[in-house]
C-alpha cells in the first residue's frame, strides 16, 4: 500500500520469478507503445485541423480578394452618381447582407435620400425602421462603424462612406443576427471604403460637368457682351471709310480702330472655337482642296500683319500638284494662325519660311521663323490650352495662349498631327503640320471669277430695312451706314415695337438681334413670319451669339441667315443688294450640305 501511495503502478515480490517479470514487462511495453500511438494520432489530427483551417482561411481570402476586385471593376464603369449607387447596392446582396440600404446625408447631418436593394414590396414590413434611421444618423454624425443587434433576431451593419473628413453617406446592410462575424465585418468595411471612393469620383465628375456647363454659358455670354460694342465700332469705321476725304491723322486713327476691332473679333472667335473643339462640338466639312489655293488663301489673310512689320514670307511648294481632303475654312485658319504666330514672335524686317513637302502619302507644311525661339522646358507644353512662355507682367506679345491649341485640335480632326521644334531661346522656331494627301490626278483648273453683276437697286435690292437691336449705338450706326448706301431704315429696340413697325413699314429685310429684352429674337422672328406684312421679308440674325446652338435655333425660328457681330459689312451689303439671290444661295448651300 505504501508503494502504491508513493506512485508505483505495480510491484514484484522477492525473490523474483522470471516468468512473472517477463509478463509484467511485456504488459508495460505494450501500454507504452499504445500511448505513443495515441499521441501520434492526436498530433496528426491537430495538424490536419490546422491545415483545414489554413485552407479555409486562404479560400476566404481569395474569395474576399475576388469580390473586392470585381467591386472595384464594376464601380469604375460609370461616373454617373445614380448608376454608381445602383452598382453599390447590387454588389452588396447577397454576399454582404440580405438587403442593402444607402442613405445620403443632408446639411444637418441626417438622411435626406434613401436607395435600397432589393426594393421593398407592398406587403413587406417597414424596412427603414426608426431604430435603423437612428443608427444611420448616429453613424453619419460620429463617422464611426456601428453593428446593431435587435430583439427580433435581426442585425444591421452600418458604415459611414467617407471622402477625406467629409461624410458622403451611410451604407446599411441587414441580415439575421450572427451573420456579421469578424471576417464579414472586415469585408463590409473594406467594401464601404471602395464604395465611398466611387461615389466621390462620381460626385466630382458631376461637379466638373456642371462647372464646364457654366463655363460654356459664361463664354457664350462673354462673347455676346464683347461683340455688342464691337459692332458699332466697326460700323463707325465703315462710315468713316465712306468719307470722300479725311485729314491724314483721322485716316490713321480710323485704320487703327479698324485693325484693333478686327483683332478683338478674332480673339473672341478663337476663344469660342477652342472651347467648342475641346468639347467635341466642332465637325469639319471635308472637300477636295488644291494645296496651292489653300496656301494662297492663308497667306492672303496674313499679309496685312506681315506688311505692317515689313517681314518677308518665302513660300516653297512641291513640284507636283498636291491635293488633300479637308475643310478649307479650318485648314486656312490653321495655316493663318501659324503664320501670324511666326510674324508676332519675329523681329521686324525678318524672314519667315513656309515650306511644303510631299512623301509617302503625307504632306508636311513647315512654318519656320527667325524669332524668339522656344525654351526646352516649355517645348512639351506648346500646344496646351492657355500655355504661354512669356509670363512677365508686361506680356509684350499679348494673346490668350489658345492659338496653337486650336491648331492641334483642328489638325487632329483632319487625321493629321503637329509638332514644334526649336534650338532654344533667340534661335527661332519651327512648327510642322503633317496631313494625309495625294498627288493630284486632275490639275486644278484656273479659277475664273464670275462676271460681276452691277447691283440693280431699282429691281432687286431691298429698299426698306428694319433694324432691331436693344443696343442703341449699334442700331444707330448701322442705320446711318445703311442710309448712306441709299436704303430706307427704321429702328426698333424691343420685340413688340419691332412687330408694330413691321406692320406699318412692311420691310424687305429685317436685321434682328437675338438677345432682346422681353421677347427674344427667336420669338420676334416667329411673330414676323406670322404677320402678312413681314412674312416674306429676308430675316437676318445679327447677334453676338455665335455658338452652334444659337445657329440651329435661328434656322428653326425662320431666319434666313445668322451673322455674328461685328458683321462683315461688305458681305451684308452684298446680301442687301439682292435679297432673293442671297436667299437662293443659302438654300443651295444647305441642300449641298444635306
Amino acid at each position: 500500500r505504501r508503494g502504491y501511495a508513493l506512485g508505483a503502478v505495480d510491484y514484484i515480490p522477492s525473490p523474483v520469478v522470471p516468468e512473472v517479470l517477463r509478463s509484467k514487462v511485456r504488459v508495460f511495453v505494450e501500454l507504452f507503445r499504445m500511448n505513443r500511438q495515441l499521441q501520434k494520432q492526436a498530433a496528426q489530427r491537430e495538424a490536419l485541423a490546422r491545415s483545414e483551417a489554413a485552407r479555409s482561411a486562404a479560400e476566404q481570402a481569395i474569395h474576399r480578394a475576388d469580390f473586392l476586385a470585381e467591386a472595384s471593376q464594376v464601380l469604375s464603369r460609370s461616373l454617373n452618381l445614380d448608376d454608381t449607387i445602383a452598382a453599390i447596392l447590387d454588389l452588396c446582396v447577397p454576399l454582404l447582407g440580405e438587403r442593402a440600404i444607402l442613405g445620403l446625408p443632408d446639411k444637418e447631418g441626417g438622411v435626406r435620400r434613401l436607395e435600397m436593394h432589393p426594393a421593398p414590396r407592398a406587403d413587406d414590413p417597414e424596412v427603414f425602421t426608426p431604430e435603423l434611421r437612428s443608427a444611420a444618423d448616429q453613424v453619419i454624425r460620429e463617422q464611426q462603424f456601428r453593428l446593431a443587434n435587435w430583439d427580433n433576431g435581426r442585425a444591421a451593419a452600418v458604415c459611414p462612406l467617407m471622402a477625406g473628413d467629409e461624410v458622403r453617406g451611410a451604407l446599411a446592410l441587414l441580415a439575421p443576427a450572427g451573420h456579421f462575424d469578424s471576417t464579414r465585418v472586415a469585408l463590409v468595411r473594406e467594401f464601404a471604403g471602395r464604395a465611398a471612393i466611387a461615389m466621390e469620383n462620381a460626385r466630382l465628375y458631376s461637379a466638373v460637368q456642371e462647372a464646364d456647363r457654366r463655363k460654356n454659358e459664361f463664354l457664350a455670354m462673354l462673347a455676346h457682351e464683347l461683340r455688342n460694342p464691337l459692332a458699332p465700332i466697326r460700323n463707325a469705321v465703315h462710315i468713316l471709310a465712306s468719307a470722300e476725304e479725311l485729314p491724314p491723322k483721322l485716316s490713321w486713327a480710323r485704320d487703327v480702330i479698324g485693325r484693333q476691332a478686327d483683332h478683338m473679333a478674332r480673339l473672341i472667335d478663337d476663344l469660342l472655337d477652342v472651347s467648342r473643339i475641346v468639347q467635341g462640338k466642332v465637325a469639319v466639312k471635308p472637300e477636295t482642296l488644291e494645296l496651292g489655293a489653300l496656301i494662297e488663301r492663308s497667306v492672303e489673310a496674313s499679309s496685312p500683319r506681315l506688311g505692317a512689320r515689313e517681314q518677308v514670307l518665302d513660300v516653297v511648294l512641291p513640284r507636283e500638284p498636291i491635293e488633300l481632303d479637308g475643310d478649307s475654312v479650318r485648314l486656312s485658319q490653321v495655316l493663318s494662325n501659324l503664320i501670324n504666330n511666326a510674324c508676332k514672335f519675329s523681329p521686324p524686317r525678318s524672314r519667315i519660311r513656309l515650306e511644303s513637302t510631299f512623301q509617302d502619302g503625307e504632306l508636311q507644311i513647315c512654318v519656320e521663323d527667325e524669332g524668339a525661339g522656344i525654351a526646352p522646358e516649355f517645348l512639351p507644353h506648346m500646344f496646351d490650352l492657355f500655355a504661354q512662355a512669356d509670363q512677365s507682367l508686361d506680356r509684350s506679345q499679348g494673346g490668350l495662349g489658345i492659338g496653337l491649341t486650336l491648331v492641334k485640335h483642328l489638325v487632329e480632326l483632319h487625321g493629321g498631327r503637329v509638332a514644334a521644334a526649336s534650338e532654344g531661346l533667340g534661335k527661332g522656331a519651327r512648327i510642322t503640320v503633317t496631313l494625309p494627301a495625294r498627288v493630284a490626278t486632275h490639275p486644278a483648273q484656273a479659277h475664273q471669277p464670275a462676271p460681276s453683276r452691277p447691283a440693280s437697286r431699282e429691281a432687286a435690292a431691298a429698299s426698306r430695312i428694319l433694324v432691331v437691336d436693344d443696343l442703341a449705338p449699334s442700331a444707330e450706326t448701322l442705320m446711318t451706314l445703311l442710309e448712306m448706301e441709299g436704303f430706307q431704315v427704321r429702328v426698333a429696340h424691343e420685340g413688340q415695337e419691332a412687330l408694330r413697325i413691321a406692320r406699318e413699314f412692311q420691310p424687305h429685310v429685317v436685321l434682328l438681334d437675338i438677345g432682346l429684352p422681353g421677347m427674344n429674337g427667336f420669338e420676334v422672328a416667329h411673330g414676323l413670319r406670322d404677320q402678312p406684312e413681314s412674312r416674306d421679308a429676308l430675316l437676318i440674325a445679327l447677334t453676338g451669339y455665335g455658338e452652334a446652338e444659337s445657329r440651329i435655333r435661328s434656322a428653326q425660328a425662320g431666319f434666313d441667315f445668322h451673322m455674328v457681330k461685328p458683321a462683315d459689312v461688305d458681305l451684308l451689303l452684298t446680301m442687301l443688294a439682292d435679297p432673293q439671290e442671297a436667299r437662293k444661295a443659302v438654300g443651295a448651300a444647305s441642300a449641298a450640305a444635306a
